[in-house]
């Protein structure tokens, strides 16, 4: 996969101005702040607008100077937009302070659960699972590198256990099994180009907010507590779905070139699940008890924005269209050969 992504075209006056910044030109009309203020906090030109803004600390895109992830009119504008997402993510997602509750919430399925990997295991179809595979190509061609922000805000053992998970996400030392690695090589095992950063352009709003909300977490020292609450809720959900993709991968044909990824994450995460909670929020919260209500919106923030993706995608394919914004390549293509 190619290291830099592609500068994606504007959606409006937030994302419009962030390209020129990032292109370095001042944007003709000045900074939008007014604009961040009251654009739709989940649509498409502020989400797009923040991934952008947040790309420079990634890999970059190509064309746009490093010295750009530091430009001032460039982190005024995004901090505004993220003020804008934070609140809204507050006011759509309250609760109280019981760090326990919501964590057993997570491992709690109802057994008529029909979500987009329940889906793709019974029903789905190749170009389903190739939309499936584009959206969540915009965090797992980065896995883990959001959540390693945190690293530097933690002590004592929730940082020993929280490195220990990601020295696992990132292949355990070896460079072959990086799990970004892994995934790359499951979207071209199933026929889709698994350069960085390739379908960002074609991803609507609730692909991006996911992944901005993790870097918005991870970069924002004061909300260190919600990026361990977003880790945890990743590792904990993520053993299920993983196997119900394997089976979905397994159903279409795929070769273990494609399921490798899927089942790389049941049982790691698996073990993931009891270190996240008991060592690094266990630990986190001995330490610094004010944190538990950080804790626990970053968990609801996450199980908000995946609700509101998964409603997404499955409300488009059974309205028989497309999940992803137009013109997205390779989604239509022939199934590879079994």
């Amino acid at each position: 996969m190619t290291a830099t992504a592609e500068l994606p075209p504007s959606r409006g006056p937030l994302s419009g101005a962030v390209r020129d910044i990032l292109l370095g030109s001042p944007p003709p009309g000045g900074l939008p702040l007014e604009e961040a203020a009251s654009a739709d906090p989940f649509g498409d030109d502020l989400q797009l607008a923040l991934y952008m803004a947040y790309e420079p600390h990634y890999r970059g895109f190509r064309g746009v100077s490093d010295a750009q992830e530091w430009n001032l009119d460039l982190l005024r504008l995004r901090g505004a937009m993220e003020d804008a997402f934070l609140d809204a993510l507050r006011a759509a997602a309250p609760g109280d302070d019981d760090v326990t509750a919501e964590l057993d919430a997570l491992l709690v399925e109802p057994l008529e659960s029909h979500g987009v990997s329940h889906h793709l295991m019974r029903e789905g179809t190749w170009e389903q699972m190739r939309e499936y595979l584009a959206h969540r190509s915009l965090y797992q061609l980065k896995e883990a590198d959001p959540q390693a922000w945190v690293i530097p805000r933690l002590e004592g053992q929730a940082k020993a256990s929280l490195v220990a998970v990601e020295f696992d996400e990132f292949g355990g030392g070896r460079g072959e099994r990086v799990h970004a690695g892994l995934f790359a090589g499951l979207m071209e095992g199933a026929g889709l180009d698994a350069s960085y950063g390739r379908y960002l352009q074609f991803a609507p709003a609730v692909t991006l907010a996911p992944v901005n909300a993790m870097s918005l977490f991870g970069l924002r020292r004061a909300l260190r507590g919600a990026m361990v609450g977003n880790f945890a809720t990743l590792e904990i959900t993520s053993p299920p779905g993983a196997r119900r993709m394997a089976k979905a991968l397994e159903r279409l044909g795929a070769g273990e070139e494609c399921t490798r990824f899927f089942t790389e994450h049941i049982e790691a995460d698996a073990v993931h699940e009891q270190v996240m909670r008991r060592d690094v929020i266990g630990d986190l919260l001995a330490r610094e008890p004010e944190l538990t209500g950080d804790v626990a919106f970053g968990i609801r923030a996450s199980v908000l924005l995946e609700s509101r993706w998964e409603e997404h995608v499955l409300g488009a394919w059974r309205a028989g269209r497309s999940s992803l914004r137009a013109g997205a390549p390779d989604i239509g293509r022939p199934a590879p050969p079994r």
